[in-house]
């Protein structure tokens, strides 16, 4: 960025900072010197988002940072209506129910599967030595199925002090910084039209992070306790068993309810604070809930591991219906989501918003769908390792295998699949057909050249295949949708029969039996399929740079919005960069008087938008904007309509001195920001020609490289442009600055 090899680290840290050239270190000590060029600095964060190779590994958190997603893209509305409010809570609930369902997905591995139904079958325990001491054949002290059970609840216990820890420390290391404090404009706060992200608090979560992580952590302690007291309360219920540890279970089963109920209090109660930068926490919330839930399941290990000589474990553990009505009860939220987006979407209509308003429910259904295959997936495979040649679930093996409602889901999956690969085909044909209609067209930009046709369609295929970004609502809808159709279907199938589909068509017509067989199994290896292809995708991006900068572009877009909806997903960097780079402009024209050019490629010109925000009215009257590869309308203004929407690009534009924006039509990302008519001098150039030179000319020797989404400074607009902008910024303060906003992808 800085064309030159030789940089010096100005301001910051490893992790993000601000860099120049050696020779412009010190550049405000000498204005004479740069009375022509402007200084130029460089900031990069791309240790945020791709640095640390064990950070790939926040690929399996990707159903909590998509559900998180969801809550930021909601339709334009007044932020003070109540159905606003509404939707928040909606895709936060949303959110605590995939914390659930992973624990879950853990307890049914450790606690169902190996510790019930495995430990206790003899032939299963005798297969595996390291199970040898749980074995009801030698009548060890871990023998019985409670104290079993207690043991095997260390491993979810962990999990979820795992995903307590991860998501404190990286608070700590990423999301801690305070934002620039400043008087708070009245417009600003007051307005519920204004946008949100010039309010003081939106970079600055700390209060509802907290409390979240709180409500998550105890949710997750709570679903072990409920594991455990409802297979031990099942067997205390029977005819002849004790009255005090019956009534012991039914006194935590009270305890695990009015937790439940008051976690589900904490996430409902408080949303986040935005109109101004709030420090506070609630200790006692943050504290005292973990902790009382940490003690719920310490009362429940000690009641499950408590001498029962009589009981045996057979069959599948007690409680396997609280997938069907976990699954159930994400099915009513997303119902409900969908409900309160349209409502939204008729009060506001934005025409260029995907779904009509549905994009945020239609993601929380495939974080849903994301979290029912990772867990259904690692239970399905190690169903298959511990029952050795014989199917989960079908006569004649050594265990159950897991609950119905699993196996319902992973002979649903093949469907989806085919649902979208057929969504793929016909993109692949629109694209074919495009192409073909650019191939007339694509000589007419380079007059004079002469017709190349492989060329031609080279160049045709690179636009054509850029254009697919605008087509992705087209993807998204209809997968959501058979996920949302096919996910009731198999709750239905589960509750109706209570067997695995393979033996729910037993007896039945032998093609409807064999293809329930199939799918099935096909549904169980793609399920556990999955899961191994994302821990392989991390564990090759902690081998490979390449790869860890793949995903670091993945990052950028999912982890740019606040921890506002999951406490468990990844951090967001934007609560360390934006912070970054408004001290750094607040800063500097007030020491020195200068002038900004501040340059944004790809999400650097998202952080660019959101940092001018920031600042107060005065520097905005000192910074022009130049951006590039920019997805500001493409991406964010479409599927973030509430933060990024017509209305509040247009009031970006009328805040800066001046705004300048290159695109290509090459570009898959980037694109124009389309102002609308009269809205004041022109942002957007017109496309950039993609590649420079149609064939060899003087200039161009060799083939010019078709350059799609990167290198927007190699064409001479990059540098007309931006001299432009200099020019046309007030007063003669030297030195005149430029500060580029750089993306890691």
């Amino acid at each position: 960025m800085l064309t030159d090899p030789r940089t010096v680290l100005v301001t910051g840290d490893e992790t993000a900072g601000i860099y120049r050239r050696i020779e412009d270190t010190d550049a405000e000590s000498r204005p004479q010197d740069y009375r022509e060029s402007p200084v130029r600095e460089a900031y990069c964060w791309s240790n945020l988002t791709s640095g640390n190779g064990a950070r790939a590994l926040w690929l399996l958190l990707l159903p909590f940072m998509v559900a998180n997603l969801a809550h930021w893209m909601r339709p334009a509305a007044d932020r003070r209506e109540r159905t606003v409010r509404a939707y928040g809570l909606l895709v936060r609930l949303i959110a605590l129910s995939l914390t659930v369902l992973l624990i879950a997905g853990a307890c049914e591995v450790a606690l169902d599967l190996v510790a019930w139904q495995c430990a206790g079958s003899q032939p299963c325990a005798d297969d595996r030595s390291w199970l040898g001491f749980m074995s009801p054949r030698d009548h060890g002290w871990w023998s019985q199925p409670g104290r079993r059970l207690a043991l095997a609840s260390l491993v979810p216990t962990a999990l979820g002090g795992l995903l307590w820890y991860l998501s404190n420390r990286t608070w700590s290391a990423y999301e801690s910084q305070p934002p620039l404090r400043r008087p708070v404009d009245e417009s600003d706060a007051a307005s519920g039209n204004r946008a949100a992200l010039c309010l003081p608090g939106f970079w600055y979560g700390r209060r509802i992070v907290a409390r979240l992580r709180a409500a998550h952590t105890a949710a997750s302690f709570l679903t072990i306790a409920a594991g455990l007291t409802a297979a031990t309360a099942s067997y205390d219920r029977e005819p002849g068993g004790s009255a005090l540890l019956d009534a012991l279970g039914w006194l935590l089963l009270a305890l695990l309810t009015a937790g439940a109920l008051l976690v589900v209090y904490v996430v409902c109660r408080r949303g986040r604070s935005e109109t101004r930068l709030d420090d506070e926490l609630d200790r006692i919330t943050t504290t005292a809930l973990p902790g009382a839930a940490l003690g719920v399941l310490a009362l429940a290990m000690l009641y499950a591991g408590w001498s029962r000589p009589g009981w045996t474990s057979r069959g599948r553990l007690p409680g396997d219906a609280a997938f069907g009505v976990l699954a159930l009860a994400q099915g009513t939220l997303i119902v409900a989501l969908a409900l309160c987006a349209l409502a939204l979407y008729r009060a506001a209509p934005a025409g260029r918003t995907p779904l009509r308003g549905l994009a945020g429910p239609a993601v929380a259904m495939l974080a849903c769908g994301l979290g029912a295959v990772l867990c259904g997936g690692v239970a399905q495979r190690v169903a298959d390792w511990l029952d050795g040649d014989a199917t989960p679930g079908m006569a004649g093996g050594p265990i159950a295998g897991p609950p119905a409602l699993l196996s319902w889901q992973a002979a649903v999956v093949p469907a989806v699949l085919f649902v979208v690969l057929l969504v793929a085909l016909l993109f692949a044909v629109r694209v074919w057909r495009v192409r073909r209609r650019l191939v007339r067209t694509v000589p007419d930009g380079y007059p004079g050249e002469q017709p190349d046709a492989v060329r031609t369609r080279k160049i045709a295929g690179v636009i054509a295949r850029a254009g697919l970004t605008d087509s992705a609502p087209a993807i998204i809808g209809p997968v959501a949708l058979f996920t949302l159709l096919l996910g009731a279907a198999a709750v239905t199938g589960a509750w109706a029969t209570h067997q695995v589909p393979g033996r729910a068509a037993e007896g039945g017509p032998a093609a409807v039996e064999a293809t329930a067989r199939t799918a099935q199994a096909l549904g169980s290896w793609l399920m556990g399929l999955a899961f191994l292809l994302l821990v392989t995708w991390a564990r090759r991006a902690y081998r490979s740079p390449s790869a860890r900068r793949t995903i670091g572009i993945l990052w950028d877009v999912g982890t740019f919005w606040p921890r506002a909806a999951h406490p468990f997903a990844p951090p967001c960097y934007a609560e360390r960069a934006v912070p970054d780079l408004t001290w750094r402009m607040e800063t500097w024209t007030r020491r020195h008087g200068g002038r900004l050019v501040i340059s944004g490629h790809s999400q650097g010109s998202v952080l660019a938008a959101a940092a001018v925000w920031q600042v107060d009215r005065r520097t905005r009257g000192r910074v022009a904007l130049l951006t590039y590869g920019s997805p500001l309308e493409r991406l964010y203004g479409r599927w973030f309509p509430a933060y990024f929407g017509m209305a509040e690009l247009c009031s970006l534009h009328d805040e800066v001195r001046c705004w300048r924006n290159l695109w290509r039509y090459t570009d898959p990302i980037g694109g124009p920001v389309r102002l609308p008519d009269g809205t004041g001098p022109e942002v957007d150039h017109e496309g950039l020609k993609d590649p420079l030179a149609y064939g060899r000319t003087a200039d161009h020797p060799l083939p010019a490289p078709i350059l799609g989404h990167s290198d927007y400074q190699a064409d001479p607009a990059f540098d007309q442009e931006r001299a432009g902008l200099l020019a046309r910024l007030p007063g003669q303060s030297p030195p005149r600055h430029k500060s580029s906003g750089r993306s890691s992808g």
